[in-house]
């Protein structure tokens, strides 16, 4: 939903119906977010009404652990889907993790008498999973999408619409490595009067690993132009530019979970310029742009003229000066971008050679010690550092 939707949802928790009349210990089933007077994540599933079930799904999201080792929030957290598919028990939740103020979509399936949490993805946004309305579901079969009740159409990646059953999917063809488009049709509601023809997502492919959460908002459709050709499993490694930015709790990194990198929305791709290694064809230079839980970042795309293979830089955090290192085999390079004015000036280190030398963009070899490079704008100076001490 848009700020505007979000800002006129309600989450309302009643004395009445089948969420109060569940014991204290056990999940809710369903959740009691509201939109007017649609209830928006209503019990689904066959097995909604199964106390056992219930129960058995409430023990084995308790004895879940984050990565950082923090448990469910069980009171603030919900049963979105307890059902039977493909012969076989499924319950999806979404969980509340207070100590990373994080929502979490735990996958359990049904394991003898019990339920094991399969999968686990998490949404740096709290709240996330509940005014969201499409959610991944992983499926030995393909990808299958759980939707809200304000979702009237949900359409897969070659458009088609796709059946559901109370909510989830069929399942639908998601390749490994590759960002498609999934669009939903959402009906009128109180924070949509109007309702809502296309609300995009990038799914980022089956091949992101968890916790990563593989959708990303794209109203604009921008973001599925910027991944045109891309391998987001090399974006979401930890050299690439969704993963390599490690979250930090306290004092330390933490590789394990969803990296502060981590692309939410506003994915968006512009042209930098082009250059030249040892008198080749030139090669293009992108910029991609996103948001992050942790705010804007970039990075860069090096796409070089003989279809030879693509190479990204790791991300970097929005600053005056924008630092990305390239490893291009044949020639390492430092591309440094920032917004040229009348007042900025850029110095680099002494016998730098700029391959690329324009207002707002110098890229040279990448030096084979750590080096300085300033930026000098609006009577303060900025410095960065490129370059790795281990060449």
């Amino acid at each position: 939903m848009t700020a505007t939707g979000l800002s006129t949802l309600l989450i309302a928790v009643t004395a009445c119906g089948p969420v109060a009349e569940r014991q204290p210990r056990d999940l809710r089933v369903g959740y009691d977010s509201m939109d007017g007077s649609l209830t928006v994540w209503p019990p689904r599933g066959s097995l909604a009404e199964d106390s056992t079930a219930t129960a058995a799904v409430t023990e084995a999201v308790r004895r879940w652990r984050s990565p950082v080792d923090d448990r469910v929030h069980v009171p603030s957290s919900g049963i979105l889907y307890s059902g039977e598919v493909d012969g076989a028990p499924l319950a999806l939740v979404a969980a509340s993790v207070p100590g990373e103020a994080a929502s979490w979509l735990l996958q359990l399936t049904g394991d003898g008498d019990g339920y094991t949490v399969s999968h686990a993805t998490e949404y740096t946004d709290p709240g996330y999973l509940i005014y969201s309305d499409v959610l991944p579901v992983q499926s030995a079969d393909g990808r299958r999408y759980l939707t809200s009740e304000r979702v009237r159409r949900l359409a897969g990646p070659n458009g088609r619409t796709l059946s559901n059953t109370d909510g989830l999917t069929d399942p639908v063809r998601v390749p490994q490595c590759r960002a498609v488009t999934v669009t939903a049709t959402l009906r009128s509601t109180e924070s949509l009067p109007r309702g809502r023809a296309s609300d995009r997502l990038l799914d980022l492919g089956t091949g992101t690993a968890a916790p990563r959460y593989p959708l990303v908002r794209d109203q604009s459709g921008s973001g599925r132009r910027a991944l045109t050709g891309l391998d987001t499993c090399l974006l979401a490694g930890e050299d690439g530019p969704f993963g390599s930015i490690f979250r930090r709790v306290g004092d330390r990194d933490v590789p394990q979970s969803v990296p502060a990198s981590w692309p939410m929305a506003k994915l968006a791709v512009r042209t930098l310029g082009e250059v030249t290694l040892d008198g080749g064809e030139p090669a293009e230079l992108e910029q991609l742009t996103w948001e992050s839980a942790e705010g804007s970042m970039s990075a860069v795309v090096y796409r070089p003229a003989d279809d030879g293979p693509v190479v990204l830089s790791p991300a970097d955090r929005t600053n005056a000066l924008q630092v990305y290192e390239l490893s291009v085999p044949e020639q390492p390079l430092v591309v440094l971008s920032w917004r040229a004015t009348k007042d900025t000036t850029l110095s680099v280190p002494p016998n730098t050679t700029r391959l690329v030398d324009r207002p707002g963009l110098v890229v040279a070899p990448l030096p084979e010690r750590r080096e300085t490079f300033s930026l000098a704008a609006d009577e303060k100076t900025h410095y960065r550092t490129a370059g790795s001490p281990h060449r």
